[in-house]
Order: C-alpha cells, then sequence, then structure tokens
C-alpha cells in the first residue's frame, strides 16, 4: 500500500508538473505570430517608399514638351523685354480674340503662343490660309518671322485676328503697302459678332412654334 500510495503521488505530481508547462508553450506559440507579423509589417513600411521614388524618377518628358520648351526659349532670346518693347507691332481683333503681332526678319516661321502655327491650329488649311495672306499679298511669305500671342474666342476668330494683326504689322515696316492690303480688304476689322438671345425667343431670332390655341 505504501508503495502504491507513493507512485499515485508521483504521477500526480507529474500531472501538475505537465499542466505547468503546457500554458508556457501555449503562450510562446501564440506569441511567436505577433512578432512575425509585426516584423513582416515593418518590413512591407520600409520597403513601400523606395518604390514610390523610382516612379517618381522615371517620369520622362515628351517630345512635345522638349519642342515647346525650345521655341519658347527661341521666342525669349528674340523678343528681348516682351512684345510690348518691340518696334514692329500690330494688334488684331475678330469677335471675342485678340491677337498681337510681332515681325522680325527671318525665314518665314510662324509662333503661336510658344507653339508652331500648323500644331496650334490643327492643320486646318483655312485658317493656317488666314494667316499667310498679308505676306503673301506683299511677296513676303519667306522674309518674316511672325511671333503672335493670342487669346480669347476660338481658332477661327484668332486665325482672323492674326491675320489683322500681320497686316497692321506691316503697315508699321512701310506706308506704301497700305493701297495692295486695302485692296485685298486686310486693313478691315471685322465688326460681325453673334446677336444675343431675345426674351421670348429660342435663339436671337428663331421663335417658338405657333400655337393658335
Amino acid at each position: 500500500m505504501a508503495l502504491s500510495i507513493s507512485s499515485l503521488t508521483s504521477s500526480f505530481s507529474s500531472l501538475s508538473f505537465s499542466s505547468q508547462i503546457s500554458p508556457k508553450s501555449q503562450t510562446l506559440t501564440l506569441s511567436s505570430p505577433t512578432k512575425s507579423k509585426s516584423f513582416s509589417s515593418q518590413i512591407r513600411h520600409k520597403t513601400t517608399p523606395s518604390l514610390v521614388v523610382v516612379a517618381s524618377s522615371a517620369t520622362v518628358a515628351t517630345p512635345l514638351e522638349v519642342e515647346r520648351k525650345s521655341i519658347e526659349k527661341l521666342v525669349k532670346s528674340r523678343l528681348p523685354g516682351g512684345f510690348a518693347a518691340q518696334t514692329i507691332i500690330g494688334t488684331g481683333r475678330r469677335k471675342c480674340a485678340i491677337a498681337r503681332v510681332v515681325l522680325q526678319e527671318g525665314t518665314g516661321k510662324v509662333i503661336i503662343n510658344y507653339r508652331d502655327a500648323k500644331e496650334y491650329l490643327q492643320g486646318n488649311p483655312l485658317w493656317l490660309q488666314y494667316i499667310k495672306v498679308p505676306l503673301v499679298t506683299l511677296g513676303y511669305e519667306t522674309s518674316y518671322d511672325v511671333f503672335i500671342k493670342a487669346h480669347g474666342g476660338g481658332l477661327s476668330g484668332q486665325a482672323q485676328a492674326i491675320s489683322l494683326g500681320i497686316a497692321r504689322a506691316l503697315l508699321k515696316v512701310s506706308e506704301n503697302y497700305r493701297t495692295a492690303l486695302r485692296k485685298e480688304g486686310l486693313l478691315t476689322r471685322d465688326s460681325r459678332i453673334v446677336e444675343r438671345k431675345k426674351v421670348g425667343l429660342k435663339k436671337a431670332r428663331k421663335a417658338p412654334q405657333f400655337s393658335k390655341r
């Protein structure tokens, strides 16, 4: 009996010992994932800023932007002091568009708002013809470079305003050009604008359908 009691007590003591160890093992297993998660989150936070820096450094200027910057440098070098400081300058207006034109001796370049004329006017042959008519009339299409600053209205109105501005600038070169330009009607300001809408009408003159009853 003494032996059986001692064996039972030893077995109970072993059971109690194992119950004390088991919580420790559980706490260790539970604590290890949190540490790994926090470590992995730290690694992720550290790696994300480097990806952003790589994306920002990968931006490259397009050929159009490079061309526009080169044209802007050319205009600023050719027109020291800006448009207002030049002597051969003319202002043209059409509808709501206003164009300030500067003429300089050159090879026939036409630059509008720091962009090539063909690009700015979307390659429209009629609008490009408006710009060329004053110079072609006098035979100077390859003798002058034209620098233009235009704003307001649409491209059609701006093209016609540029035509008037070039004609007025040519008068500052020589007053003898007046007869040839006047004959082609290039010195007349076209004062036509859109007629305003009236009350009770759909547009300027269009009325709603008449109903007798």
